[in-house]
C-alpha cells in the first residue's frame, strides 16, 4: 500500500486492510478465500453529500438505484437484476443517464450538466456504481 506523508489515516488503512484479510483467512471453510479488493475514500469533498434514496418509482420496469451528491460528483448506485442475460451498461448524457439492463431502461434526470468525459461507470457482482463530474459553475 502507497502511504502519502501528509496523510495521517494512511497508517491507520494499511493496519485495517490487513485486520480483514486476517478475518477472511480465519473464517470457517475460508481455505480458498481471499480480499480480491475493497475501497475506502479518504479525500474531503467540500460540503456534506446529499443522498437521494428514492431512486425508480418501484415499477417492475425499473432498476432500484440511489444517488449521492456533492459539491464536485454525482454518484449513482443501481441493484442490477441477477437474472440479466446481456451485460449492463450505462448511457451517460450531459443532462440525464439511462441504466440499461436487457430490456429495461431507468432514467435518471440530472439537475446540472455533467462533465461526460470525465464521468465512468463501473458494474461488479450485481452492482453498477456510477461517477458523474459535473461541469463547474463558472464555464
Amino acid at each position: 500500500m502507497q502511504t502519502n506523508p501528509n496523510n495521517p489515516y494512511d497508517e491507520v488503512f494499511g493496519n485495517l486492510s490487513r485486520i480483514v484479510e486476517e478475518i477472511v483467512r480465519n473464517m470457517p471453510e475460508a481455505e480458498h478465500a481471499r480480499v480480491i479488493g475493497y475501497t475506502i475514500v479518504t479525500r474531503h469533498v467540500p460540503g456534506e453529500p446529499g443522498i437521494f434514496v428514492d431512486g425508480a418509482d418501484n415499477s417492475d420496469d425499473d432498476i432500484p438505484y440511489e444517488v449521492l451528491e456533492s459539491d464536485t460528483h454525482i454518484f449513482i448506485t443501481a441493484a442490477i437484476p441477477p437474472d440479466a442475460e446481456h451485460a449492463p451498461y450505462a448511457d451517460i448524457q450531459p443532462q440525464e443517464v439511462r441504466i440499461c439492463v436487457d430490456d429495461s431502461t431507468t432514467t435518471i434526470d440530472l439537475e446540472k450538466p455533467i462533465d461526460i468525459i470525465h464521468s465512468t461507470y463501473r458494474v461488479h457482482r450485481g452492482v453498477m456504481d456510477i461517477t458523474l463530474r459535473k461541469v463547474p459553475d463558472y464555464l
